[in-house]
């Protein structure tokens, strides 16, 4: 029988929005806070970023989080989601694993991993104490053009093991509702909120799938 997350979620079903790659930290907690009220969670992401920027914008980011009401996650770093106080860590394959994130961050800690086209990585990962577990790309995606392919039908067939499922890879408001309709409690986007031509729209588009019947 997997293990629970050591805490039941209280971010519940939704938006998972995930920073664009910008360095100018001004422009991006403007960007972020725009759409922020539409998110149940946040993730910090930037690949292009060095250490003392990631820092920073991490910090800002947290308070934005803390201002309203909305879970911060961290990309691939536990330190500096230790660092900023955010609300967990995302750990990809390369990242280090769930007991390590959780020993450091405690109990409560969101700890998400990205499962790709993997089910049986979920079930590891439901198996240690996963927060969550993300699957993807469902669609082609600017952000990863060579992610592994992932299909919906991953997101019924890991229904059973508890926890919040994310899906991930290209998701736009277009495209978004066949995966909620597969399962997924949450969808993470990037590009299709951050680039729509309305991103508050794109961010309300999405979100509200989640309300329906």
């Amino acid at each position: 029988m997997p293990l629970l997350p050591a805490v039941a979620p209280s971010w519940g079903r939704g938006l998972y929005l995930i920073t664009p790659d910008e360095g100018d930290t001004p422009r991006l907690l403007a960007r972020v806070a725009a759409v922020l009220p539409h998110a149940a969670l946040l993730q910090y992401r930037n690949k292009t970023a060095d250490a003392g920027l990631r820092q920073a914008q991490a910090n800002a980011l947290a308070v934005l989080c803390r201002d309203h009401g909305v879970p911060l996650v961290i990309n691939d770093d536990a330190a500096l989601a230790l660092a900023v106080g955010a609300a967990g860590v995302h750990l990809g394959e390369d990242d280090g694993d769930i007991a390590a994130a959780r020993s450091l961050l405690g109990p409560g800690a969101i700890v998400g991993v990205s499962c790709y086209d993997d089910l049986s990585r979920a079930e590891t990962a439901a198996a240690a104490g996963a927060g969550y577990i993300a699957f993807g790309a469902f669609f082609p995606s600017t952000t990863k053009p060579n992610a592994r392919h992932a299909t919906p039908g991953l997101l019924r067939q890991s229904a059973g093991l508890g926890l919040p499922r994310v899906a991930i890879g290209g998701i736009t408001p277009d495209n978004a509702c066949a995966l909620v309709e597969a399962g997924a409690d949450l969808l993470a986007v990037i590009g299709g909120v951050f680039d729509a031509p309305d991103p508050v729209a794109a961010a309300r588009t999405i979100s509200a799938l989640f309300d329906r019947g």
